[in-house]
């Protein structure tokens, strides 16, 4: 990776726009390449000046505060970090004096990438792919949205290092190299106030696919209509392995009734029975395991190691969560639900919802059918957080006659005495905001650590 990063960074001044956790690792490999070139530093933190890293090297030049997307004129490349937003910008900033950690990675080591992405399911199905490539004794990392920056692994990175790469919008964004295998899960409205339009987030995640030649995979969910429209509209060159719960796909992944099948056109493999145990819940992780099956398949892993990888894969913190029980009450943490289909999909996986709590921070997001599904669900009592719980209780409101009860709250921590009160015993009490967090938390983990500690007090 180092002599990749030579080759792309020597004679062009570079500027790190973003200094968190990506534009630390950033800087830190870059340093090891060019120890004593000017480095231009971009955040809108002002305190980043005197950050451990940076406070003795002499050969940068700050630009920090509101007005530090100064910098990019100023600069020959920007070494973009996730979390910064450019494409806004008038005029907009040429494609091609962007870079990022995604693009750089995916350029050097694309052929060993598995990269997975969507609007919900990412995380679970990049961990599941990840822990089954562990059972079938492969090199393999997790790195990107999930874990850690993709170049805190390049030192540990081999031949046969198999990298699974979750992928968020805003890290294929400016991309100009595809996974080998890429798998497309879903499309649904998220991250509305961070792009122009819903069609232009849209097409920053079909990035994944977009780069990819003959000789590559897409394993994608043939279910979503808006997904396989952009994809039938614009064609793939790489094989296309769909996967779906109700059609039968060869090539592909599909369901027949109670066995999951891989076919590679010729073949079909009985690879999972549902009977089977399995930790992860409801129909959504069935579409998950799914796509980590085509993946793994198209990447020579052998029917046992998925088998087992499924079996013992326990999920993940905050996504339908179980917290255990307090005062007779079942208690779900689904914090990472930030969006109204995920929570619809936590209300049916989850056994005797009596008490649901949503809200946060408010995007501008579609609650209509949550708040139609919801009208018809068993909840009998919803407790609404914030900007977007205000809205949601207005939809739910419209709807008439609506059999819940709705408490309206400013502050997170006062759900708890209602919880307690209004659960019935022997029933469940489920976080699944369909919102953002950051109102009042930095994110989703935070919130949903917090939730946790309000159950056990």
């Amino acid at each position: 990776m180092l002599e990749f990063l030579k080759q792309k960074l020597d004679g062009r001044l570079t500027a790190i726009l973003g200094f968190g956790r990506e534009g630390q690792s950033s800087y830190s490999l870059i340093r090891q390449v060019f120890p004593n070139e000017l480095l231009l530093i971009a955040d809108l933190d002002e305190d980043i000046r005197s950050h451990p890293l940076l406070v003795n090297d002499s050969n940068i030049e700050f630009y920090t505060g509101e007005t530090y997307l100064g910098v990019i004129p100023r600069c020959d490349l920007v070494m973009k970090s996730p979390g910064v937003r450019i494409n806004h910008l008038e005029p907009p900033v040429p494609p091609g004096k962007v870079i990022s950690q995604t693009s750089l990675f995916l350029e050097r080591y694309g052929r060993q990438v598995i990269g997975v992405t969507g609007t919900k399911g990412k995380s679970t199905t990049s961990s599941l792919i990840h822990h089954i490539l562990q059972q079938a004794g492969k090199d393999s990392c997790l790195v990107g949205n999930i874990g850690s920056p993709a170049f805190h692994f390049s030192a540990r990175v081999h031949e046969d290092t198999i990298i699974v790469f979750e992928l968020s919008s805003h890290q294929l964004e400016y991309i100009n190299a595809s996974p080998h295998i890429a798998v497309l899960l879903n499309l649904f409205q998220e991250h509305l106030d961070a792009y122009v339009s819903y069609e232009a987030y849209q097409q920053a995640k079909l990035n994944i696919s977009r780069f990819q030649g003959s000789g590559d995979f897409l394993i994608y969910n043939s279910s979503d209509d808006l997904l396989s429209g952009h994809l039938t509209g614009h064609g793939s060159k790489a094989h296309c392995f769909p996967f779906s719960l109700s059609a039968v796909n060869r090539p592909g992944i599909w369901r027949n009734p109670n066995t999951i099948f891989f076919s590679d056109g010729i073949h079909d493999r009985a690879v999972w029975e549902l009977e089977q145990k399995r930790y992860l819940r409801g129909e959504h992780n069935l579409k998950n395991i799914m796509a980590a099956i085509g993946a793994c398949c198209v990447a020579g892993i052998d029917d046992e190691a998925i088998r087992e990888g499924i079996l013992t894969f326990k999920g993940l913190e905050h996504r339908l969560e179980y917290l255990g029980e307090n005062k007779l009450i079942h208690f779900y943490n689904d914090s990472i639900a930030t969006i109204p289909e995920a929570t619809i999909e936590a209300v049916k996986s989850i056994p005797k919802v009596d008490t649901l709590i949503l809200g946060g921070f408010d995007r501008g997001i579609d609650y209509n059918g949550l708040a139609e599904f919801l009208t018809g669900s068993e909840v009998r009592t919803l407790v609404l957080v914030g900007a977007a719980g205000r809205r949601i209780g207005e939809c739910m409101e419209a709807c008439k006659p609506h059999p819940q009860t709705l408490f309206y709250i400013n502050r997170f921590d006062l759900l708890k005495e209602i919880v307690f009160r209004e659960t019935r015993p022997g029933y469940s009490c489920l976080l699944s905001p369909a919102a953002a967090s950051y109102d009042e938390f930095r994110n989703f983990e935070e919130r949903g650590k917090r939730f946790r500690e309000l159950v056990k007090a």
